[in-house]
């Protein structure tokens, strides 16, 4: 179930990192690996096993491995942007120097790729669980019986 090279590569695109010099395949790979999806035939990634208490995950062997790169883009750019945050402008020699803007920029792209990011779904649960109503024999809109 690991990121192929073509997804790494489209990753070190996505996040303007051409080189392993700052970044790993094995480093980009486990990013993209943090976001698996359903694949195009509906498979997921995991399938629960429940004979067990606690259940666990056992992998699905018919899932072809699919992730969504825009998540782990967003997450790499916010990682590079953490780096240069203490950075800061200044005014030498008659110039100005505005490293901060750097900062800016990183943040716009993994906004960017946050914002195409795969949509997600959850399922909420009530809890407590309320009360059910005991029901009523008197209906206030019923119409009334002629005598």
């Amino acid at each position: 179930m690991a990121a192929t090279a073509a997804q790494i590569a489209q990753v070190r695109r996505m996040v303007n990192e051409p080189t392993t010099a700052t970044y790993s395949d094995a480093t980009i790979q486990a990013y993209i690996e943090v976001y698996p999806l359903l694949d195009e035939r509906g498979e997921e990634p995991y399938t629960w096993d429940s004979s067990t208490t606690p259940p666990h995950q056992d992998v699905n062997t018919y899932w072809v491995p699919t992730y969504d790169l825009h998540a782990a883009a967003a997450d790499l750019w916010e990682e590079k942007a953490s780096v240069v945050a203490v950075d800061y402008n200044f005014s030498a020699d008659g110039g100005n120097y505005s490293r901060s803007q750097v900062y800016e920029q990183y943040m716009k792209q993994a906004r960017l790729h946050r914002a195409r990011r795969k949509p997600g779904t959850s399922t909420m649960f009530m809890y407590p669980k309320p009360r059910t109503a005991v029901p009523e024999t008197w209906v206030a809109n019923q119409a009334e019986e002629n005598d």
